[in-house]
Order: structure tokens, then C-alpha cells, then sequence
């Protein structure tokens, strides 16, 4: 009874609290002028964060290897 509770909550926290800029996204943004840009911006955003990630891991990946220190198991 416990897990079903757990499991109910997880939903109504999604559904009823962390996706309510999306659906404003969804229902307002997409339908105005330029509306389909505008949404896209959050996926460009990610994009951006996970290249500039993908950058750094690749510098210190780098960084080990110059100095010896990577493991190669």
C-alpha cells in the first residue's frame, strides 16, 4: 500500500507541479508567433549545456592521458 502511495505521488508531482512551464509552453507559446522557435529554444539550451559538458570530460580526458594517469583496463 505504501510503494502505490510512493508511486502516486511521484505522479501528481510531475503531473500537477514540474510540467507546468511546459504546458505553457505547449498551450500558449507554441500557438503565438514564432511560436514553434521559441519552443525549441529549452531543446537548444540542453544542446548547448550537454556540448559544453562533452567539452570539458574530452579536456580532462586529454589531460590524463598526457600525464599517464588514465586507466586502461
Amino acid at each position: 500500500m505504501i510503494a502505490s502511495n510512493i508511486f502516486r505521488f511521484i505522479g501528481s508531482l510531475f503531473t500537477d507541479f514540474l510540467f507546468i512551464p511546459f504546458n505553457k509552453l505547449r498551450l500558449d507559446v507554441a500557438t503565438a508567433d514564432f511560436g514553434w522557435w521559441l519552443s525549441n529554444g529549452i531543446n537548444w539550451l540542453f544542446l548547448a549545456v550537454l556540448l559544453g559538458l562533452f567539452y570539458y570530460w574530452m579536456k580532462e580526458s586529454r589531460k590524463f592521458v598526457k600525464e599517464g594517469t588514465e586507466d586502461r583496463a
